[in-house]
């Protein structure tokens, strides 16, 4: 009984070539670019209510971006727990790069994918269903006052 070599296609091997050598740098260029790990930008927002202004600088990744593209948004912010306040957004955002980021702190301006809101946390918090979208600036403060409020996003 003689065995027989599998015979490799011409496509097969470039293909096989080509992923060696794109894989290891699409590994490298994804490095620190993960959830627990991401980059501020020039995307800045204004977030105004009752008087109050608060800005925020967003995140390089899709969902962010996705919620810049959305602005100017007139919404209503309000108490949710006893560490944040969230305003429901007019439509869900996209979910791509989503993951857990580990490196929860307070200020930080979040997507809860569930119900398709913005979660402004002004305490500590852990939540698997969110997506990071970026950290306030100025004027966090506001987050501490209580009550329901006509809210007003837009860029900066």
């Amino acid at each position: 009984m003689t065995m027989k070599r599998p015979i490799l296609s011409r496509r097969a091997m470039i293909g096989a070539a080509v992923a060696t050598a794109v894989l290891p740098r699409l590994a490298l260029s994804q490095e620190g670019r993960g959830p627990a790990n991401q980059e501020p930008t020039d995307m800045r927002i204004r977030m105004t209510f009752d008087g109050r202004t608060m800005t925020t600088t967003l995140y390089d990744n899709p969902s962010a971006r996705d919620f810049y593209s959305m602005l100017p948004l007139d919404l209503t912010i309000e108490d949710y727990s006893n560490n944040e306040k969230i305003a429901h957004l007019p439509r869900k955002l996209t979910e791509e790069g989503s993951g857990p980021f580990g490196n929860e702190r307070p200020y930080d301006l979040c997507y809860f994918l569930p119900w398709g809101n913005l979660a402004m946390f002004y305490a500590d918090y852990r939540h698997p269903g969110l997506i990071r979208l970026g950290r306030f600036d100025e004027g966090y403060e506001a987050l501490h006052v209580p009550g329901e409020f006509p809210l007003r996003i837009e860029r900066i």
